[in-house]
């Protein structure tokens, strides 16, 4: 499987924004559309995005799902989305509608039966992501830390079938300061599965550092404040990557 970079686009009141470190307090807008941001992406190569609904992670349902669905319809792109996947339906309602992927999140860690069952059901459709704090899973929104360690959560999927985890390291997320890379290896190894990085990626270097550990499971990065403040684009990532 080729490392895959996926460009990404938080949505949040309708527009394409970025928090630091998951804080709604820390927002800056980036753009007033969504599926534009998405087609920008998918213009200059893209074949993958990575969405999140922001509000549907704070509030516990779809809100921004229908600039998901125009992105997945029009666009002829692989969608994964998270943020507000709560129920089966809401699981249904994206893949029915051309997503590619459904994320399923802090319904992992608070119903992990969901996840098992959604799994079994979806396969391959189905990710799980894992956001962590110190090695400890943090869920809603990154509001809270649990008593669970990442990389028990992360086997425990595993062995359910889980094929594809994406990994956040909430300190490194938004902050522009490079990957945990080290923790996104342990995941990986851990689970023997594959594993997309999130957060922290703020040059081509660091997206070089991190394909070098594709053979060992590390299998894309999920880029986003890099190239919304213009550390380098789109295109240089996928020209990078595709070396």
């Amino acid at each position: 499987m080729a490392f895959t970079i996926y460009p990404a686009i938080d949505m949040r009141g309708g527009k394409c924004v970025r928090l630091i470190q998951g804080d709604y307090n820390k927002e800056t807008v980036y753009g007033n559309s969504p599926f534009d941001m998405a087609k920008s992406f998918k213009d200059a190569g893209a074949t993958w995005i990575h969405m999140v609904d922001l509000d549907g992670a704070k509030d516990g349902k779809r809100v921004n799902d229908t600039f998901v669905i125009q992105a997945a319809k029009e666009l002829q792109v692989n969608i994964q989305i998270g943020g507000g996947i709560r129920t089966e339906e809401d699981v249904a309602h994206y893949l029915e509608n051309g997503v590619a992927r459904v994320i399923i999140g802090s319904m992992a860690i608070s119903n992990p039966e969901f996840a098992i069952d959604m799994i079994k059901k979806y396969g391959k459709q189905i990710a799980i992501g894992i956001d962590a704090k110190d090695g400890f899973v943090a869920t809603h929104g990154w509001l809270n830390t649990s008593e669970a360690r990442a990389v028990d959560v992360g086997k425990r999927f595993a062995d359910a079938g889980c094929e594809t985890f994406i990994f956040t390291d909430i300190a490194t997320d938004g902050m522009l300061s490079g990957p945990n890379i080290e923790a996104v290896k342990t995941m990986a190894a851990e689970t023997g599965k594959s594993v997309i990085a999130s957060g922290g990626v703020s040059s081509l270097q660091d997206l070089i550092h991190l394909k070098e550990f594709e053979s060992q499971g590390v299998s894309g990065a999920i880029i986003g404040k890099a190239i919304y403040e213009g550390r380098f684009s789109v295109a240089d990532a996928l020209k990078e990557v595709g070396k």
